[in-house]
């Protein structure tokens, strides 16, 4: 096995060894979940310390606080080559055999471009091939069905409502924000009568603040993360949940991207 040979304070990049990294509000292992990594995806250190380091996302600029047992060292020009090789893992889960050992990994970790490949230094082989992303979104995002609800959750393991959304649609080669309020901003501003599959609806808190967001299926159905990942069924108004006969979220906007 390869000896794993941590980040160091005079490096500036590395990337995710472990299946799920948790990002923190604070460097703290009481401190909020705000988002997670997934293996494979890079990272930029901003500030160095032990055990914890604070990144940012090369994805999605998004910033926290990981412990720094979850990352390794890229040098600037294999940061480079990584940002620029990687695809995001099609199967819903798969063995990934590493030099430290053989783990499980979900779709939309970051791996090669084959069964075989390289990041940096480090030599990893799939189980499977990495088949490309699927074009159906909607037969990704099925994938996720009965996820359970994780506060800054991006796997299947757990999931949030815009990770969930910025994970299908990073399958459709689209690399949304992290949070609703930020896939808010973006697209183009479609009425409840012309939505379609594949449109992003989004969810107001009393107070007016974006807070939830969902992906539009046929029939006026929504898949979205609520206690679990879940296809309910949108009315102009907003979710209604049949199990709980009530309106669950009420309906702000609804935006096209891509």
């Amino acid at each position: 096995m390869n000896k794993i040979k941590l980040i160091t304070p005079d490096q500036r990049y590395g990337f995710c060894l472990v299946a799920i990294a948790p990002i923190r509000r604070a460097p703290s292992d009481t401190s909020e979940i705000v988002s997670q990594l997934l293996f494979g995806e890079p990272i930029e250190v901003q500030e160095f310390g032990r055990p914890w380091v604070k990144i940012q996302s090369f994805l999605d600029g998004y910033e926290g606080y990981i412990d720094g047992k979850h990352i390794l060292p890229l040098t600037p020009k294999e940061f480079k080559k990584w940002s620029d090789n990687k695809i995001y893992l099609s199967a819903p889960f798969t063995f990934l055999q590493t030099p430290w050992g053989k783990q499980l990994i979900s779709k939309g970790s970051l791996v090669g471009e084959s069964a075989q490949f390289k990041i940096g230094d480090f030599d990893f082989e799939l189980q499977a091939s990495p088949l490309p992303a699927s074009n159906d979104l909607w037969e990704n995002a099925l994938d996720y069905l009965n996820s359970p609800y994780l506060w800054g959750g991006k796997s299947m393991f757990g999931i949030d409502c815009s990770g969930f959304t910025q994970a299908i649609f990073r399958l459709q080669g689209i690399n949304l924000p992290r949070d609703a309020y930020e896939q808010e901003e973006l697209g183009e501003a479609i009425d409840f009568e012309e939505a379609q599959l594949g449109d992003l609806a989004f969810f107001t808190n009393k107070d007016g603040k974006v807070i939830h967001v969902g992906i539009i299926g046929e029939n006026n159905q929504i898949i979205h993360a609520s206690g679990r990942v879940r296809i309910d069924e949108l009315k102009e108004n907003g979710i209604w949940n049949e199990e709980m006969e009530l309106f669950s979220h009420s309906l702000s906007s609804i935006k096209r991207v891509g």
